[in-house]
């Protein structure tokens, strides 16, 4: 993708971040998930059920904005919110996965979507990034990230908030 086509992406009005998980991404997300047989799973997202269609049980519930079932009003007890939200609101999105309190948050995230700050809210809240995983889809803008957060586990990795200066 060339800088143009970057610039046009970063700068469109109607973000259409609609992009649907190809199934084996989906099932490898999920494989990724130590899950426990009664776990109560949730997607946030459903769409066209990529990820809830291969959830390993059917202890499961799902939002669809599409199907009149917004997650932003969801209510119920989860264990597993395991999802590719829309990245234009990943804040909010964040804040309500929280509010759940499920044991398990995995999301898939454009690399630009996973930062120190947000990073740092979800250790805040008690996640830790306990796994991360690397990856690109075809057509999609960069590279992404399985981002999982799990309740009282440290993080897989370290920050480091000091600012080095490069040398003149």
């Amino acid at each position: 993708m060339n800088s143009k086509t970057s610039h046009n992406i970063k700068n469109r009005k109607d973000p259409k971040d609609v992009f649907l998980t190809p199934i084996p991404l989906a099932i490898s997300q999920i494989n990724m998930i130590d899950y426990k047989d009664n776990d109560i799973w949730l997607d946030p997202f459903k769409n066209t059920g990529n990820y809830y269609n291969n959830y390993p049980n059917n202890n499961k519930d799902w939002c669809e904005i599409l199907d009149d079932k917004d997650f932003f009003n969801y209510d119920s007890v989860v264990d597993i919110i395991c999802s590719n939200p829309p990245y234009s609101i990943i804040n909010p999105i964040l804040e309500k996965c929280i509010s759940l309190k499920p044991r398990v948050i995995s999301l898939l995230l454009g690399v630009n979507n996973l930062t120190t700050k947000r990073i740092e809210d979800m250790n805040k809240a008690g996640y830790g990034l306990y796994k991360l995983r690397m990856l690109k889809v075809n057509d999609w803008y960069g590279m992404s990230f399985i981002v999982h957060f799990e309740l009282g586990k440290e993080n897989c990795m370290e920050i480091d908030r000091t600012i080095y200066y490069s040398v003149k």
